[in-house]
């Protein structure tokens, strides 16, 4: 019974963290495919190799603020700016393995998420010692307004 509560508030998160995981291995597998593709380290490979990079260093903070602002607050728009986040994410590898100047709008873009569930995480905090010290809970209200304003984050 317990275990199933835990679940249900979890299980988007859990489910945008897998397919994180997968597009983590994909990442990895065009890494590898361009390194046995060319013996001498070109400038495709650099490409690559820094796109994944990059985005591997972006990872650990993106799964850091989305769990918090999903157990903190409401995890429906923290798993929906999870997927925008990959999303973009996936924008910017692709980008980067063109011209670099073509990853710029994912990467500005990814910050812009990573923000959202930033500030998500500061809310859900802000609540919880709102309700624990003063007793006054506006949790409801900050699941609709955050709802709401996580629709905005398709804004390009």
């Amino acid at each position: 019974m317990v275990s199933s509560i835990v679940v249900e508030n979890i299980y988007l998160l859990v489910i945008v963290t897998l397919i994180s995981v997968l597009q983590n291995a994909f990442f990895a597998l065009k890494v590898e495919k361009e390194c046995i593709r060319q013996n001498v380290q070109t400038s495709a490979f650099e490409r690559v190799s820094c796109a994944n990079r990059n985005c591997m260093d972006a990872y650990s903070t993106f799964l850091a603020v989305m769990w918090c602002a999903g157990v903190c607050l409401n995890q429906a728009p923290a798993a929906f700016a999870g997927i925008i986040y990959l999303v973009v994410r996936q924008k910017y590898f692709v980008g980067y393995m063109g011209q670099t100047s073509q990853s710029t709008p994912g990467y500005l873009f990814g910050k812009r998420v990573l923000f959202f569930l930033f500030l998500m995480c500061i809310v859900g905090i802000f609540n919880y010692l709102l309700e624990h010290y003063y007793g006054s809970d506006y949790k409801e209200y900050v699941e609709i307004i955050t709802s709401a304003s996580s629709a905005l984050l398709l804004i390009p």
